[in-house]
């Protein structure tokens, strides 16, 4: 069995860029036959103007899902009910694990993130930092 996460997106395109550097995925390639997706959605008649209505990611090593982006009308309004771990330090623990996450929450918030909360490292759990993406998903780094 496999899984797809999928984000709702004002900009799937934009989005894509900005987890592509996230998760260090690559573009999906186009189907079987076809070079290029524009000569895809050409070929099965889809309007030029819906072009830009979704996007998708694979893992270079294909171990790990697939991510799609997806164009809707409507704005985000509320928290995720769901929402990914980017598990960077997974090795380090104490000051080395939060200065590891300090470090690529920095890289991700230069690309787009937003900080949104620091959680420290206490008997229960080994620390995270919690980060928007550009159109305010939020996701841990872990």
């Amino acid at each position: 069995m496999e899984i797809q996460v999928t984000f709702d997106a004002d900009d799937p395109r934009a989005l894509a860029d900005f987890w592509q550097e996230v998760l260090d995925y690559k573009r999906d390639e186009p189907p079987a036959g076809f070079d290029t997706w524009q000569e895809f959605l050409e070929d099965a008649g889809v309007p030029e103007e819906q072009w830009d209505g979704a996007d998708a990611l694979v893992p270079k090593d294909g171990n790990g899902p697939r991510v799609f982006f997806q164009k809707v009308p409507e704005s985000k309004t509320a928290k995720n009910r769901i929402h990914l771990d980017v598990r960077v330090a997974t090795h380090l623990n104490g000051d080395e694990r939060m200065a590891a996450l300090e470090d690529r929450a920095m890289e991700l918030i230069a690309i787009g993130a937003a900080r949104l909360k620091r959680f420290e490292p206490d008997n229960f759990t080994r620390g995270h930092i919690v980060l928007a993406d550009p159109e305010g998903n939020e996701f841990c780094l872990d």
